[in-house]
């Protein structure tokens, strides 16, 4: 706890990080303007569990030291937190059951539209737009029948969610590493699911630690399927940790990429840091979001 509230002196204080390390130059705390330290064309982001080992509050302080102001995967119970601090859910969540237990499956159909016609009133009257929702897994589950549950159980929400304004959207994960069995594992699944819904308010969350893994291929998947992708996650391939040297992609050209289709959503952080305390672990974010602010 002390060597927490340490960091984060440090970090509010902005000169003693500075003199421990001259190239860290964190921004205004005013979020009414972009910070003079990053460029305005990728809005950043961060997964919130990443960094769990700060409190919300502290979170949202050390971003708008940093120069961003939004935040991935945080749900109603916490955003007045988000408020307080002027930061924005970007991507929220809480009206999913599991990642397991998904729109695939029909049994679960019931709880998951009560749950989101709760939640996208809730997203809308909190001035958000975003709410992420999952496949679930396959048992045994053809790709067939997946997208056809999918499509009779989210099309029962997608006409309040037009009218609400909130985009409902579905993570692609890898099945190959870290979800085992998840049905939304690659691209072309989940682009024909959007296809079928032909909803404006239905798209993609295109992870692209995920789908590295499962289908690489990042920068010609985006520009060729970009109109159906609503939101993207980072994260270092293989482990999951920094998007620096360490790892096997090249953010800034998939940066550009993105940049390039014409999107103007929320880009988010979601790798785990690997530093050996939390101020190491801080730097990360900053160096990432400035990796990939092209």
């Amino acid at each position: 706890m002390i060597a927490r509230r340490n960091v984060l002196k440090n970090l509010l204080l902005g000169g003693t990080a500075i003199a421990m390390n001259p190239s860290v130059t964190f921004a205004s705390c005013n979020t009414t303007k972009k910070s003079s330290a990053l460029k305005g064309n990728i809005n950043h982001s961060v997964c919130r569990w990443t960094y769990g080992f700060l409190s919300l509050d502290e979170l949202c302080k050390v971003l708008k030291n940093i120069g961003f102001a939004a935040i991935d995967l945080v749900g109603p119970k916490d955003w007045a937190v988000l408020k307080s601090n002027d930061i924005f859910s970007s991507m929220c969540n809480g009206a999913e059951i599991s990642l397991t237990e998904g729109w695939n499956d029909k049994q679960y159909h019931s709880t998951l539209i009560k749950n989101y016609t709760e939640h996208i009133n809730l997203v809308a009257d909190a001035g958000y737009k975003n709410l992420i929702c999952f496949s679930g897994s396959r048992r045994g589950m053809d790709d067939e029948t997946g997208l056809k549950n999918c499509v009779d159980g989210l099309k029962q929400i997608l006409s309040l969610a037009e009218k609400k304004g909130v985009m409902i959207q579905m993570e692609l994960l890898n099945s190959k590493v870290d979800h085992k069995d998840y049905m939304c594992d690659h691209s072309a699944w989940g682009v024909e699911l959007c296809k079928r819904l032909g909803s404006p308010n239905f798209k993609l969350l295109y992870d692209i630690y995920h789908m590295q893994i499962d289908e690489g291929d990042v920068i010609r998947t985006i520009r060729n399927n970009h109109q159906y992708f609503g939101h993207y996650h980072t994260g270092g391939v293989p482990g999951r940790h920094e998007i620096n040297e360490t790892q096997e992609l090249y953010y800034p050209a998939i940066m550009k990429a993105i940049l390039e289709t014409g999107f103007k959503d929320y880009v988010a952080q979601e790798f785990i840091p690997t530093g050996n305390d939390n101020e190491a672990k801080i730097t990360s974010l900053k160096n990432a979001v400035m990796l990939c602010d092209v």
